[in-house]
């Protein structure tokens, strides 16, 4: 273990991508296979590889206090050293006496995560760690305590430990990010790498996948302006999730790739029954199934909406388009998130629906590389082959509305929905920036975010963004941010942690851009105070500093240059939107996005000097 906490030393002291790159792959040509099989896990920032489920569930605060006792330091001296790093595991490795005897291997330190994973009740769990940090010499200790934390904090992504790997193995780099992607364990796509093996990565199915990613566009014209062949789709203001589906089970994960099944327990059986093995992407929605809208369409959208045969060659024809159902506010799904068991009564009373848009993966063939056009085709054909959920309703048989919206109809003829209906997302085209306009207006009109415009001969790339997805939003001026400190409300708010200072990236580090205390309601300010005196880092009285894990979504009236925050940079009338536990810390919005958003302010509008109103 010292000797990888000396290469992530090494690691840190270094910007180059190069240097850092070298480094990695000379230590893990330096060791056993085993040892760099684990240390690559380490190197990541995590204690297990990505697609378990095991986590070792100690807080921050725990280990702060464990960090505390062992130095013999006081809270006023730990938060003194926290002061002067800035990190909980810098803290660890200076505060930490050196004694005789200490030391671990990788190997050794991999076994104690896995025994304080198992371990029961937080008494058996604190021994565990104590004895762990213990034993460790104070450079081990730090990078420990960085791994169970989450965050070595030395530049080095899991992107770059791949590198290392190709570099270390002379292997392809594809070859080492598509076996890392189909296993989601790096650790064994090194072992793979070092035997020579790695075409013989498969997909491992309920691992989620990355998420391909949509770059934002100000108006229709730009929005056409990437690609000559787009297919538009509403944009739903719901969760993200990607299904997995296998021998009969099914099973639904985020965007932050945490399984959210138990949040929609209605949603399995609708896909259980798919005829393959698939992997889905789409979005669950609170869905209106009594609803039923008209919209007038053309002949041109009709055809991609299937409302019309292909061979239909009136370009202006007008066609009325039947939609069964419709997509609720989020404000009312976000009442069945982050629930482990949902009554009966939720269940009627907030429905949902499963709007899937692409297939990533269907029989025994990843299908990420091949076009939108060509993954469009096989998901039509998946969703349209017969089912055995279809069996199970007492012989209802399944047929699909203008839309795509997936109906059932009974020997009597009188249309029913599913309980929890899967749907293909309804797409059309637009090959005017008119057309676009009128689809985004319709859109909205249905209570949806915008559009999505996706380029038809584009492959699907997990985890990136660029220009072949787009999305369509009139509300430009919203960050993604991270919640780094937290402070007591006043009046009817006292006793309750209600103002919440956000940050944004700045390369690996967050700068503090803002403080707001508006938007969230009283039910959910309760909750986030209980989660942050739990994963409090620093305890400043009215204040505190809490674990950088929290992501909210803030709307602002515009932007300013500041002093005040680390950022430069400062909101003026901040509010929060929404709370964002679909999204992790790492996908929070960026400096480079902040500039953007101040250089795009018209210069009568932009305001140069600080506010008190920030």
């Amino acid at each position: 273990m010292q000797r990888l906490a000396t290469a992530c030393e090494e690691i840190a002291a270094t910007t180059k991508k190069l240097q850092k790159i070298a480094i990695v792959a000379g230590y893990v040509k330096s060791r056993t296979v085993d040892e760099a099989v684990i240390s690559a896990v380490f190197l990541s920032g995590r204690a297990f590889p990505a697609w378990e489920e095991t986590t070792l569930q100690v807080g921050g605060r725990s280990l702060w206090q464990i960090i505390a006792e062992l130095a013999h330091k006081s809270e006023g001296e730990l938060t003194a050293a926290y002061r002067q790093h800035g990190d909980l595991g810098a803290v660890t490795g200076d505060v930490l006496p050196q004694r005789a005897g200490q030391g671990l291997g990788v190997l050794e330190v991999s076994a104690h995560f896995r025994q304080i994973a198992a371990a029961r009740g937080t008494a058996t769990k604190t021994a565990l760690v104590r004895e762990l940090l213990s034993r460790a010499a104070p450079l081990e200790a730090k990078y420990i305590s960085k791994i169970m934390t989450g965050d070595l904090r030395i530049g080095l992504k899991e992107s770059l430990v791949e590198e290392a790997i190709a570099k270390a193995n002379s292997a392809a780099l594809a070859d080492v990010q598509r076996a890392n992607m189909l296993l989601g364990d790096i650790g064994e796509t090194l072992r793979l790498a070092a035997a020579g093996r790695l075409a013989e990565a498969r997909m491992r199915m309920f691992h989620p996948l990355g998420f391909m990613l949509a770059s934002p566009v100000a108006s229709a014209e730009e929005g056409l302006s990437y690609f000559p062949q787009a297919v538009v789709e509403d944009k739903y203001d719901g969760i993200r999730a990607q299904a997995h589906v296998s021998a009969g089970e099914a099973r639904f994960f985020s965007r932050t790739r945490d399984e959210i099944t138990e949040s929609f327990p209605e949603l399995p059986d609708a896909l259980a029954g798919l005829p393959q093995d698939a992997v889905l992407d789409g979005e669950i929605v609170a869905w209106d199934y009594e609803r039923v809208e008209r919209t007038l369409l053309s002949a041109t959208t009709a055809q991609a909406a299937g409302v019309l045969p292909s061979q239909t060659t009136e370009a202006t024809l007008p066609v009325q388009a039947e939609i069964r159902g419709r997509a609720l506010p989020f404000s009312i799904l976000q009442q069945r998130l982050g629930r482990k068991k949902v009554s009966e009564k939720m269940l009627r009373e907030i429905p949902v629906a499963y709007l899937v848009f692409d297939v990533l993966y269907a029989g025994t063939e990843l299908m990420i590389d091949r076009p939108l056009r060509e993954r469009a085709r096989v998901l039509d054909e998946l969703l349209a082959a017969p089912r055995k959920a279809a069996d199970q309703h007492g012989g209802l048989r399944r047929r699909t509305s203008a839309q795509g919206s997936l109906v059932f109809s009974d020997a009597t003829g009188i249309a029913e929905t599913s309980p929890a209906a899967v749907l293909r997302a309804p797409v059309f085209h637009a090959p005017s920036s008119d057309e676009l306009e009128k689809l985004f207006s319709a859109a909205q009109a249905r209570g949806n975010e915008g559009l999505m415009i996706k380029d038809l001969s584009s492959p699907y790339t997990p985890g990136k963004r660029g220009k072949s997805w787009l999305k369509m939003k009139r509300e430009l001026a919203t960050l993604d941010v991270v919640v780094t400190a937290v402070e007591y409300g006043h009046g009817k708010r006292i006793g309750v942690l209600s103002d919440y200072t956000f940050a944004v990236w700045d390369g690996d580090r967050l700068v503090n851009i803002g403080k707001a205390y508006s938007g969230l309601t009283d039910a959910e300010i309760a909750e986030m105070t209980n989660w942050f005196l739990k994963h409090t880092i620093e305890d400043q009285g009215f204040r505190r500093v809490v674990e950088p894990k929290i992501v909210l979504e803030v709307a602002f009236n515009n932007m300013m240059r500041s002093d005040r925050h680390e950022s430069g940079y400062a909101l003026r009338f901040p509010r929060i939107v929404r709370l964002r536990p679909d999204k992790s810390p790492d996908e929070a919005d960026t400096i480079e996005r902040v500039k953007a958003i101040f250089a795009s302010q018209s210069k009568d509008d932009s305001i140069d000097s600080f506010s008190p109103q920030t």
